[in-house]
């Protein structure tokens, strides 16, 4: 299957170090385009690399965002220079209250509710816009669970582009005026997110002007999420972490935090050290975690209820390479209830001051429940990706909590109220 294609100029293609797609299954290789289905084995397309020397310093020198990593995305050599959001450079920090709530023995969070628009999906997005301006598209669009919404319609108004954002009516309504404000072209669909996403598939097809970022361009879109392996590896000094908790939704970070380090040790930027990565999901949408948990190798795709609203894809296009990463690094999947999703955002919070939204909470919760059944190691070091902010879904925790008493303003009404 090949989505219609955008037209490129005459001058040479620059994607910096990326040579040419090649097929997951089968290993297919063909040239550079914006496909993300190979013709010949109908697997999903996946870039590949001619990296050369790449540096420490060089890297350490670079801008901070996620261009100090441009010659290891597929991205023009000069990035940088175009309006961008400038993603990345997101704070990783060390949770020691987090960690013995948890019963691990050191634990650090990647905070990337510091983005532009307070999620990971602005690295992508800003990868995925690079790579459409060399292919010659002039609107940028997307299917959305909601934070994809909002990097896109930022993105594409920072470019001076035009935006097209499709997304189910029912997402939460904060990432709905945090879409809007942008002023691009936000569609509400009836349906689910899997309905949203065939739809964006379908209009791709008719629209060769149109990039959408998760679909026609999705091998480069993809590629945005491997800077947060880079930053945590360089965060810790240039090593990568025994252990790391991944959300899924459509299972593609996941697969490229794993792709991301064995990147980092193939070209000795860190030594190449085992790791295992662990995977997340709410019970309401956890296809993946059930076919891991029955030792299958396929997915079955479900129908999402749940408040994780943006890890709510009920056919993860990336499920099935989502289990060959866990089993090849030895981790494992889990999902966790929306009770105790709650529950892990508020402890995060509590425990570090980090307002997370749904689907950190579903990645604190898997973390604590990872730790209760004995696959997360107490004694090694664990990250925990941390993914997107509260005040996207604020609707998840405005029955939990609120003021501890409404008082009249006296100093004794309030040391009453404390039990003074």
């Amino acid at each position: 299957m090949t989505a219609a294609l955008g037209t490129t100029s005459t001058k040479t293609l620059d994607l910096g170090p990326a040579v040419e797609l090649v097929s997951k299954e089968e290993g297919h290789r063909q040239p550079l385009a914006p496909e993300f289905v190979s013709a010949e084995d109908f697997s999903p397309l996946e870039v590949a690399y001619d990296f050369g020397r790449v540096r420490r310093e060089d890297i350490e020198a670079g801008p901070h965002n996620i261009w100090r990593y441009k010659k290891l995305l597929p991205v023009p050599s000069t990035v940088e220079e175009t309006p961008n959001t400038e993603p990345g450079c997101t704070r990783l920090v060390r949770a020691d209250r987090l960690a013995k709530e948890l019963g691990l023995k050191r634990v650090w969070v990647k905070d990337d509710t510091g983005n532009p628009t307070h999620s990971f999906k602005d690295r992508v997005v800003a990868v995925a816009l690079a790579a459409a301006r060399e292919f010659g598209f002039e609107v940028l669009a997307c299917p959305s669970t909601g934070n994809l919404a909002n990097a896109t319609a930022a993105a594409a108004a920072r470019a001076g582009w035009r935006s097209v954002v499709l997304i189910p009516k029912s997402l939460e309504r904060a990432k709905i005026l945090t879409t809007a404000v942008y002023d691009g072209d936000l569609i509400a669909v009836d349906g689910n997110y899997d309905d949203v996403n065939r739809l964006a598939t379908e209009l791709a097809g008719e629209h060769p002007k149109w990039a959408f970022v998760n679909v026609n361009v999705r091998p480069y879109y993809s590629e945005g999420s491997k800077t947060l392996a880079y930053e945590v590896a360089e965060q810790l000094g240039w090593r990568i972490p025994p252990q790391i908790v991944v959300p899924i939704a459509s299972g593609s970070q996941l697969t490229k935090v794993d792709k991301g380090f064995r990147e980092l040790g193939q070209l000795g930027l860190v030594d190449a050290s085992p790791y295992q990565v662990f995977g997340a999901q709410a019970t309401g949408c956890s296809p993946v975690s059930t076919a891991f948990r029955n030792g299958h190798d396929v997915v079955q795709p479900v129908k999402p209820d749940t408040i994780a609203r943006s890890l709510a894809i009920g056919n993860p296009a990336d499920g099935p390479y989502v289990l060959d990463v866990v089993n090849r690094t030895g981790g494992a999947i889990e999902d966790v209830s929306d009770e105790e999703v709650v529950e892990g955002i508020r402890l995060l919070a509590r425990t570090e001051g980090i307002f997370t939204e749904t689907a950190g909470g579903v990645t604190v919760a898997t973390a604590k429940k990872l730790v209760e059944t004995g696959k997360l190691d107490p004694d090694a070091e664990t990250v925990l990706l941390i993914t997107g902010d509260g005040l996207k879904t604020l609707d998840a925790v405005e029955n939990h909590i609120g003021p501890k008493a409404t008082v009249p303003p006296s100093a004794a009404a309030v040391a009453k109220a404390l039990g003074y």
